[in-house]
């Protein structure tokens, strides 16, 4: 099936999100669409979906216009969509959310749902793609990577013959993208036409037949999956960038940071983090590297106060935190940038203006005697926004109708704002472009180069490599080893994969590898 949209645009108010947008999709070939934060690639796939209507411009599909009234249409005429954000319902099972909408009943006069012939189908359909799935499992059990491919199967088993994949990789681990790169070229050698919406360069080059570069809302080039990094960053953003983290070597400070001994248990009571010790100096950035679901989270979670140690000691400028409240820590000049952001780094329902202040809404000059001073919330948004190159109409909109990589800058904008002696950055720049990653990483080592000391969690290798001056890599809840900046990468991959032996604890605990 051939899709073509040609002058397609869409605008909100004053903003227009789409400027007169042409776009060939030809059957069997993937087509990168690839643009920085806000540039209008969602926007613009919403309306291919029936989400949006446009206000200018025509749908054809093999060379006949079609109009969409909603994604029913869309649906009907072999359109899939699957988006950054899964529709899901968690308390489904995997065969329940792929039926929903389209349930198979039994005949007679009492028609029941045919759960069965459901299950079969969902089957018979993973196994001709190759997507396993456990089709009687709660979709709330599953790995984010597995929840992916049920959204994928709920398009598939609809007969989608265009598959829209919206930032399918911001919330992957590396070995999950891997997973659907693979996926993708096998749903491309069996006809299906899939458009590929990112902004991360190397995933592009790795899978696209064709790129369409869109910036700011406009087609501004196409390019092919030869063009070297440095040329594709620069065509996205419209001016060169760099893409190595550009830093001068570390001058660390006393210790800011003491994790002694501690451990933390799951609500199962099954160990998270057992038994890390280590010490980051104020002027230094040490970066927590491995696999997405060792212990990192938890770790951190339990430095900032959401959780709670169950043995060992967690001091931040000489102050034991152990059993200290969020609110408490972060007074002490903490910024926690979560990997979560629409879970635990942004009220969604919320302004742009309110997130920035969340955790200074009770301080002047944002809160009177009684009421909040709404002007100083909106000048110091306003500010932010800018510095940040936040992409909103105003900063009286919800926070919801950002897209991710806003998102994530209003939390960066909020939490980089004040005076800091600990920043703690969990994917910093997970769904960022290459520009957006280039400033934050900017911003990361100014912090340092201030004097604040530096906590990173990263699954992205290459952005461990380019900013710590210390490495932990975490492996099933336990520190295995610690290396210095400049550390071969394949030897950190063994770590982070389990294959090396753990230095000594003394090791660990005196940062002897410094």
């Amino acid at each position: 099936m051939k899709l073509e949209l040609r002058g397609i645009t869409k605008r909100f108010g004053s903003l227009t999100a789409n400027d007169h947008i042409d776009l060939v999709v030809e059957p069997g070939e993937i087509h990168a669409l690839l643009g920085e934060n806000g540039a209008g690639k969602s926007t613009l796939m919403n309306v291919l979906y029936g989400l949006y209507q446009p206000d200018e411009g025509e749908i054809l599909i093999d060379d006949q216009p079609v109009t969409f009234t909603g994604p029913g249409d869309a649906m009907a005429s072999g359109i899939g969509m699957v988006h950054q954000h899964f529709m899901l319902i968690p308390v489904f099972t995997v065969a329940e959310n792929i039926e929903l909408g389209h349930e198979r009943t039994s005949a007679g006069l009492l028609r029941f749902l045919d759960r069965r012939r459901a299950r079969r189908e969902v089957q018979e359909i993973s196994q001709r793609y190759g997507l396993a799935v456990p089709v009687d499992a709660l979709v709330q059990d599953l790995p984010v990577g597995v929840q992916q491919r049920v959204e994928i199967l709920k398009a598939l088993v609809r007969d989608a013959q265009v598959l829209i994949l919206d930032e399918p990789t911001a919330v992957l681990t590396p070995q999950e993208t891997d997973d659907l790169m693979k996926i993708m070229v096998s749903l491309k050698e069996s006809g299906t036409a899939i458009v590929f919406i990112t902004h991360k360069l190397r995933e592009v080059r790795a899978v696209a037949d064709k790129i369409t570069v869109i910036r700011r809302g406009k087609v501004v080039g196409t390019a092919s999956p030869d063009s070297s990094p440095a040329e594709l960053a620069s065509l996205m953003v419209g001016r060169p960038v760099k893409l190595n983290v550009d830093k001068e070597p570390a001058q660390p400070g006393p210790d800011v940071v003491e994790v002694s001994g501690v451990r933390v248990l799951d609500d199962a009571g099954a160990v998270t983090v057992d038994d890390v010790s280590f010490t980051v100096r104020g002027g230094e950035i040490y970066a927590l590297a491995g696999v997405q679901g060792n212990g990192q989270t938890e770790l951190t979670e339990a430095i900032v106060g959401l959780d709670r140690a169950t043995a060992g000691s967690i001091r931040i400028a000489g102050v034991d935190v152990t059993r200290m409240s969020v609110d408490d820590i972060l007074g002490l000049g903490v910024g926690y940038v979560p990997e979560d952001r629409l879970h635990d780094g942004l009220v969604s329902s919320f302004s742009v203006a309110e997130n920035m202040v969340l955790d200074l809404y009770d301080q002047q000059p944002y809160s009177g005697r009684l009421n909040l001073d709404l002007k100083h919330i909106a000048q110091h948004a306003a500010s932010k926004v800018e510095e940040f190159d936040v992409r909103t109409s105003s900063v009286d909109h919800a926070a919801s109708t950002l897209s991710g990589g806003n998102q994530q800058k209003v939390v960066l904008a909020r939490e980089m704002s004040r005076p800091l002696k600990l920043l703690i950055v969990a994917q910093p720049t997970r769904g960022l472009d290459v520009g957006s990653m280039e400033f934050v990483h900017k911003r990361i080592v100014a912090e340092r180069d201030n004097g604040a000391a530096v906590i990173l969690i990263s699954s992205e290798l290459d952005e461990v490599l380019g900013l710590a001056d210390r490495i932990g890599v975490m492996y099933r809840g336990k520190i295995i080893g610690e290396v210095p900046a400049g550390t071969d990468a394949e030897e950190i991959g063994m770590l982070m994969a389990g294959q090396a032996d753990a230095p000594s604890a003394g090791e660990q605990n005196t940062g002897a590898t410094r």
